[in-house]
């Protein structure tokens, strides 16, 4: 069995950049938002009850999800939402369960943006958190998606406070400072995890 450590952290915070130093210790990693999109690529049982659900209008010329249009679909209505996050959710876990049973790194990092939002650190042995001061999130998010500051506000409002997911991590890197401290900080947790992963073994 291998020990999962769950990487989360707001928008904008620097989840990849953290999950790339770890990647450099050759740690498997299992993002969800890889999988997401793996439980819905043509010829899979989501995409096909998604295609049934909403009409073939919802691809585009490949035959692939036209993710933008889904998401304009969903943002406007509830009830459709709620149908794709049941639909797709547990296919997303499972797939994350089966990358989980595969990883051969004597740990692995679980990332997941929304996981204290929907309780999903119970998949991990371990919580870390990538933490950022509000306005360092918006002005990366506002430089890297090139949206003003009260859309990535609203985004903010949406996910868990800064505050919930301090008081449910395990572990904490402080993403204001520069690249250096960064790697220092990865560096000390690689180690710390090494150490904890062999009662998992």
């Amino acid at each position: 069995m291998t020990m999962v450590v769950g990487l989360t952290g707001g928008i904008g915070s620097g989840k990849t950049t953290v999950a790339d130093l770890f990647a450099h210790y050759n740690i498997d990693i299992i993002d969800a938002d890889v999988a997401a999109r793996e439980v819905v690529e043509p010829g899979t049982p989501g995409l096909q009850a998604i295609t049934e659900k909403l009409g073939s209008d919802i691809l585009l010329t490949d035959g692939t999800l036209d993710r933008s249009k889904l998401r304009q679909v969903i943002f406007n209505d509830n009830s459709l939402k709620t149908w794709i996050n049941q639909l797709l959710h547990p296919m997303i876990r499972e797939r994350m369960l089966d990358d989980i049973a595969q990883a051969t790194s004597p740990y692995c990092l679980l990332v997941i943006p929304l996981m204290v939002e929907n309780n999903l650190q119970t998949m991990a042995h371990r919580l870390l958190v990538v933490d950022v001061d509000e306005e360092v999130q918006i002005a990366r998010t506002k430089q890297r998606d090139q949206v003003d500051a009260d859309h990535v506000k609203k985004i903010l409002a949406a996910q868990a406070s800064r505050e919930d997911r301090l008081a449910a991590a395990d572990d904490v890197i402080s993403n204001n400072g520069n690249s250096t401290a960064l790697r220092d900080e990865v560096a000390a947790l690689h180690q710390q995890y090494l150490a904890m992963s062999l009662q998992y073994q």
